[in-house]
């Protein structure tokens, strides 16, 4: 069977790849597999759909000779039509490493984000629907001058078939040029892959408030029956890059100097009135509905939402939690 018969082979394999790549990533594959596998569709496969879109011919072995008396050269000029092999590669990973950026931007403005799941399904679906586009591109070609990739014609290293005017150039520098410019190119991204930049991990501990007016003192709560069970609303956001379980304690605690406010403020008496555990997906937010039963009462309280990673120690206080809110109230 002659190449011919395959001439769609190799972008059937181009949208094979891309499928088990995509579904490799979004099934939690990580370390140095997920960048082995990110390496091909970050610095290959997108540019490859793209030049097999713009070129779906064979390169011709037509020439159109020079004016003598202009140019003062005989010889041939370069071919026109298709590319050779060298040339679709070089392409290839141009245009693939100039792709990203611009699907990284388009992914930032949709609502999931700029995260390496929007990132990488857009990569993915340009690359399958560039696969498909140069499938009928070549697909109209005739039969003699469609490209058919084989084994033959794959090499990174410049060897024209034909003569040019330049035939008796020794290539090997170029070649060598072209080998280690694209090793670099791949091991670059290969490394940023691998080391994404981050920012440093943090935890998002709010309390849910009320809405500003001119009638209130407070944008929460402040003032409280004794006895009386009310509810206070939190909220847990966690930018930690992985998965967390966090505790919530809540504290009622009498100070007897300083301001409520301070952390550093004198607590003559304190009680635990309640306590809520839960785990936070990277990037999620977890709302939780505190009860309030105030055991004392007078204008010195205050309560201390204490948030912990895990579990809390035996005696939580303001000084061993990973978050603390003070927020001073009055108890009727």
């Amino acid at each position: 069977m002659s190449d011919n018969h395959w001439w769609f082979f190799d972008l059937a394999v181009v949208i094979a790849i891309t499928g088990a790549v995509t579904f490799g990533i979004f099934s939690g594959v990580g370390g140095v597999v997920r960048t082995v596998l990110l390496v091909p569709l970050v610095c290959f496969l997108p540019g490859y759909a793209f030049v097999s879109a713009l070129f779906p011919d064979e390169p011709t072995d037509e020439y159109q000779p020079f004016d003598d008396e202009k140019t003062a050269l005989g010889t041939p000029l370069v071919i026109t039509g298709g590319l050779e092999s060298v040339e679709r590669t070089i392409l290839s990973v141009v245009f693939s490493i100039a792709t990203v950026p611009l699907i990284a931007l388009l992914s930032s403005a949709t609502p999931g984000g700029l995260t390496l799941e929007t990132v990488l399904s857009g990569l993915a679906m340009f690359t399958v629907v560039l696969s498909v586009l140069a499938i009928g591109s070549r697909y109209r070609c005739p039969p003699d001058r469609r490209f058919a990739p084989s084994l033959s014609s794959v090499s990174l290293f410049h060897t024209p078939a034909r003569p040019t005017a330049y035939s008796r150039t020794n290539t090997r520098p170029y070649n060598v040029a072209i080998v280690v410019a694209l090793v670099l190119l791949v091991a670059t991204a290969g490394f940023a892959i691998a080391n994404p930049p981050q920012h440093d991990g943090f935890t998002e501990f709010a309390v849910e408030t009320e809405t500003v007016s001119g009638d209130i003192d407070t944008m929460y709560q402040s003032t409280y029956a004794a006895g009386e069970t009310d509810e206070l609303a939190v909220s847990i956001t966690n930018q930690e890059h992985e998965e967390r379980s966090y505790t919530t304690v809540v504290l009622l605690e009498r100070v007897g100097d300083g301001d409520g406010n301070d952390s550093d403020a004198t607590v003559t008496e304190a009680a635990e009135l309640d306590r809520q555990s839960g785990t936070v997906p990277y990037g999620d937010t977890h709302e939780q509905t505190l009860e309030i039963t105030p055991s004392m009462h007078g204008e010195d309280l205050r309560l201390t939402l204490l948030l912990y990673e895990d579990e809390p120690p035996s005696e939580p206080t303001s000084e061993n939690a990973y978050r603390a809110i003070h927020l001073p109230i009055e108890v009727e």
